[in-house]
């Protein structure tokens, strides 16, 4: 069953049609969404140099750390403000998600996702991993920081960094992959950098609109 992501916004501006700077895979299609990604990535710098080892993307969002923080710590925003992560439901370990990444074909490779968040350094990391859930290899790791002490204004900074496991480049796990499935999450490393930043962009866009009209930045079905 589909969760209600985004359905508060939705409700609060009477269409379905996604707002500005809001960008998945419902409304862009990978083929349409792919010229958008490379165009964000420039010719004027070795992009292997930038995002080969460690891929990190940086933004400023207007909405109270504490706040982004409790929404980023519970696993299921990431329905809302990924590109791809969809229909997040519990497994059997407590804490543990499972989803379907769709980058991995039209139904999608299985993800499974734990967060571990710490409230009092504002730091919100997802300890993920395609198909199986024994070896969360794929770790995103984020950070909240007061814009008041970074740039002396209210407001928001979030910090994300990847790391080029070696995993991304041949699979550990290949007996836990659906048949027939034409792609590694690995393939799209190059594109993190770039992809990444849309996501970024993602969640920018959603937390503000919130905070700006009145709602909750935790929507309620998240409750």
């Amino acid at each position: 069953m589909s969760l209600p992501a985004l359905d508060d916004i939705t409700a609060h501006r009477g269409t379905a049609d996604p707002i500005d700077g809001v960008i998945r895979v419902e409304t862009s299609p990978r083929e349409k969404a792919t010229p958008i990604i490379m165009n964000m990535m420039r010719s004027v710098y070795p992009h292997d140099e930038v995002f080969g080892t460690y891929c990190t993307v940086n933004d400023y969002i207007d909405c109270p750390p504490d706040e982004l923080f409790d929404y980023m710590a519970d696993t299921r925003c990431l329905e809302e403000w990924t590109y791809s992560l969809r229909g997040f439901a519990p497994t059997e370990e407590p804490g543990l998600w499972v989803a379907f990444d769709k980058l991995g074909g039209d139904k999608g490779s299985p993800i499974f996702t734990r967060t571990v968040a710490n409230k009092q350094a504002r730091t919100v990391d997802y300890h993920c991993a395609w198909d199986q859930g024994k070896h969360l290899w794929m770790i995103y790791l984020m950070r909240v920081v007061d814009a008041q002490l970074v740039f002396n204004k209210p407001g928001s900074v979030v910090l994300w960094t990847n790391c080029h496991h070696p995993f991304y480049d041949e699979n550990p796990y290949p007996e836990t992959a659906p048949p027939m499935r034409p792609v590694w999450v690995g393939d799209f490393w190059e594109m993190f950098g770039p992809g990444h930043l849309l996501e970024l962009k993602n969640l920018k866009a959603i937390a503000e609109y919130r905070y700006h009209n009145g709602l909750p930045i935790t929507p309620d079905w998240m409750k």
